[in-house]
């Protein structure tokens, strides 16, 4: 039989209908992120309070951190050091960093007041102090690469505490070069990887509601107005 001879399917394949390890994967990414899901058009009500917004901003401040960060690695310390425009630059990574960090943190915060981790959200939760976590690494490493005294100073303090914890064998913050490839690539991908898991989860289980709305209020449901209701009636 040739492929024109099959008749067109009237419904979404089953789980049991995929046949390769391919099309069951697609098969449990089209159930899980839908594209209303992934790229929703509109959000609930309560999405419009402040305590929201701070999550976004820290992802607009990763976005700015790495393309600074691109073009500090692209033009070395020298630039960034003797240059009006890299000292510019350097301002803005440094200054995204700031921001990154405060807009994450009151985020986390903000998050665990309103126990975000409900709703099958753990994995969520976890995914985003994971992404802290690295964080903190990564700015370590960037402190590091001032190549100016203070980062000196601390490289050689923070070796200390490393070599007695056992580790400083295979992360040795002294080693320039060692600590350049982990602050451009190794860490950066980490950072990358674990923000895109955390934002995927957040689409695949929707934004955690307040602690105080009810599972039948209609605000729970995406795209549903409060203007349209009322007009409705």
């Amino acid at each position: 039989m040739s492929l024109r001879e099959n008749p067109p399917r009237e419904h979404a394949p089953e789980e049991d209908e995929y046949h390769t390890w391919t099309g069951k994967a697609r098969g449990a990414l089209l159930r899980r992120l839908p594209a209303d899901k992934l790229l929703p058009e509109d959000q609930p009500s309560y999405v419009a309070s402040w305590i929201y917004v701070f999550g976004m901003g820290a992802i607009v401040s990763l976005v700015f951190i790495l393309a600074s960060g691109v073009i500090l690695g692209l033009n070395g310390p020298a630039w960034y050091h003797l240059s009006d425009l890299g000292h510019f630059v350097n301002s803005v990574h440094l200054w995204s960093v700031e921001l990154f960090f405060m807009t994450m943190v009151v985020h986390l915060w903000g998050k665990y007041w309103m126990a975000a981790w409900r709703g099958g959200r753990t994995l969520t939760w976890i995914t985003g102090m994971g992404a802290f976590l690295v964080s903190i690494v990564t700015a370590f490493t960037g402190y590091l690469l001032q190549t100016n005294f203070d980062s000196q100073w601390i490289a050689f303090e923070g070796k200390d505490a490393l070599n007695s914890a056992g580790i400083g064998a295979w992360f040795n913050v002294a080693n320039l070069g060692q600590i350049f490839m982990f602050h451009i690539i190794l860490l950066p991908l980490a950072v990358g990887a674990v923000v895109a898991l955390h934002v995927l989860l957040v689409r695949m289980h929707g934004v955690v509601p307040p602690l105080e709305a009810a599972e039948s209020d209609a605000q729970l449901q995406t795209g549903v107005r409060p203007d349209s209701e009322e007009a409705g009636r």
